[in-house]
């Protein structure tokens, strides 16, 4: 039986929460045991957790992992972890998300782990903090990279960040494995087309674009409600956070707030996606954007800014299109050209359903991450 100590700041709703509850049942029947280690979720988040316990995942809870950066409690953390690596003994010790590549990482440098892995979802050098502290991060990222036998990345454009642009480990450290997901919901979404029109009381033959993710700074969805205003449409937000407020006040000031419709976080997003005609995404960064995955796999066309790891999914012109960040007339004329076309819409929502069958079920992320492992421990001289 090969152990694995897995990390992760928070089960928040994100991909990165869903593929590390997906590897750590998918691996079981592959001689994998894993324990799964992660802080708590903030009042402001959705909490996946359901999720992890829905699969039979029971995680060890370390109060002291957060999002936020807190000396104290960083170091509190540290010990927590070193003490759980040292009592599971594991082969392995891999690592999601920033912090919980920081902290992990360090205990399992300290408790002389075999096999050290961390997974960059996407990355903080860009759109997250001032220049100070991101030039820290990186320092301390290059410092990490050091030790760890293997950096994987989600996207090709997140290996290029990673080994290229920002220097953190050599292109030889780094391997490619692509987020995997359970899409059959979002593959059989048409049978649930109508029901959220339904429940916002508007016809099949109203115009409704959408946006879903966390309501944080680096998602941008002040940009979303600046093309809101010049395009006739419906549109709704799905989601929760910290800017919650601030978004809906900036709507009223736009004078737009009977256009937009704030969610909140829902569970049935396959009863969303498919009465949308256009899923939008405006981030200033992305690793892999799942919202993007999903409503590809329920055949919507997607309109989003060409950052991070975005243009690895969205093929311009193919599944969707691309304009630059920020770029908010490039956005609405690119909103309006599909919203004038249907056909050209729905070839796009084909396009992109066989595009994320093809190469983000879970399965192969599975396969891929065992693969990765094994090699590792070969290496070794541990398998």
């Amino acid at each position: 039986m090969i152990k694995i100590v897995r990390i992760i700041a928070r089960l928040n709703i994100g991909g990165p929460a869903i593929n590390v509850v997906l590897l750590s049942e998918g691996l079981k029947d592959d001689g994998f045991e894993t324990t799964l280690i992660t802080g708590r979720v903030e009042e402001s988040e959705g909490d996946m957790s359901y999720f992890a316990l829905e699969k039979g995942i029971n995680p060890v809870i370390v109060n002291e992992l957060a999002r936020s950066i807190s000396p104290i409690k960083d170091i509190k953390a540290l010990c927590k972890i070193y003490r759980i690596i040292r009592k599971e003994q594991p082969d392995i010790v891999h690592t999601h998300t920033a912090k919980a590549g920081v902290v992990g990482r360090m205990a399992a440098i300290l408790a002389g782990v075999p096999v050290k892995v961390h997974t960059f979802h996407g990355h903080v050098f860009e759109g997250y903090f001032s220049s100070l502290a991101t030039k820290v991060f990186i320092a301390i990222e290059r410092f990490l990279g050091r030790f760890t036998d293997k950096v994987v990345a989600v996207s090709n454009s997140v290996e290029n960040d990673v080994s290229m642009r920002y220097n953190i480990v050599s292109k030889d450290k780094v391997a490619v494995i692509q987020l995997g997901f359970e899409l059959e919901k979002f593959f059989e979404a048409d049978k649930n087309k109508g029901r959220l029109r339904q429940e916002l009381g508007l016809g099949s033959d109203v115009l409704l674009i959408g946006i879903v993710g966390r309501l944080v700074p680096v998602k941008n969805h002040k940009m979303f409600l600046d093309v809101v205003k010049k395009v006739p449409a419906k549109f709704i937000i799905v989601g929760d956070g910290e800017l919650r407020q601030e978004l809906e006040n900036y709507a009223a000031e736009l004078g737009i707030r009977d256009k937009v419709v704030f969610l909140g976080w829902r569970r049935d997003l396959e009863n969303i996606y498919v009465d949308l005609d256009v899923v939008c995404l405006t981030s200033l960064n992305e690793g892999t954007p799942v919202s993007l995955i999903e409503a590809m796999a329920s055949a919507r066309p997607v309109l989003a800014t060409d950052v991070g790891g975005v243009r690895d999914i969205v093929k311009n012109n193919e599944n969707g299109l691309l304009v630059q960040s920020n770029d908010v007339d490039g956005f609405n004329k690119a909103l309006l050209s599909m919203l004038e076309d249907r056909e050209k819409r729905l070839e796009m929502g084909r396009y992109g359903r066989e595009f994320v069958n093809e190469n983000f079920r879970k399965e192969r992320l599975i396969k891929d991450t065992e693969n990765l492992y094994k090699s590792l421990l070969k290496e070794k001289g541990l398998l």
